[in-house]
């Protein structure tokens, strides 16, 4: 009985630090400028993690995600794009050329990652957590199309995806940054 509890035990133990380890917080991201960027800094907000690209049909929607966040972004609520290359050679760009796009053509402030994969075989960690409810705990939801929106509460978990048909100021997103 007492080796049968120790195993539990353990068990429990390895399976918590395996959950704490795969956690929203606790990945770095290097931003466009090439820094690194922990996303435990963004604890106690939500977070709109968008896969963006500068050549596809849903490109306008930088500007919903600007307005979106000049709107609501600040201590609670803040937008992280990630560009990605991952659909029909969308975002061909280095991040200096991508960084300037959005600047001079939708004056973009939120922050802008470095372009990263969002699927494949080379997906960034991030989304390998994202997308897979076996990391995330919450649901799988494979990145379908450039645009595409994970929404991240205050605790680090998935709350919804908003497809990239969704925009930015949609009733389905906006009501979920104003809700507690």
């Amino acid at each position: 009985m007492k080796i049968f509890l120790i195993s539990i035990v353990s068990l429990f133990v390895t399976f918590s630090a395996i959950s704490q380890e795969s956690q929203f917080y606790n990945f770095e991201v290097t931003d466009i400028e090439g820094n690194d960027f922990e996303l435990s800094q963004l604890k106690g907000k939500k977070v709109l993690v968008v896969n963006t690209a500068s050549k596809c049909g849903f490109t306008p929607q930088y500007e919903g995600l600007q307005a979106l966040y000049e709107k609501f972004g600040g201590e609670d609520f803040t937008i992280i794009g990630f560009p990605a290359n991952n659909f029909k050679n969308q975002e061909p760009g280095t991040d200096e050329e991508i960084k300037e796009f959005c600047k001079s053509n939708y004056g973009v402030t939120f922050p802008m990652m470095s372009k990263i994969s969002v699927k494949g075989d080379d997906i960034h960690p991030l989304y390998e957590w994202l997308t897979k409810k076996e990391n995330n705990g919450t649901m799988d939801a494979k990145v379908k199309w450039n645009f595409q929106k994970f929404m991240i509460n205050e605790k680090g978990e998935i709350d919804d995806v908003a497809y990239s048909r969704t925009k930015p100021m949609d009733d389905k997103i906006v009501n979920w940054i104003k809700s507690n």
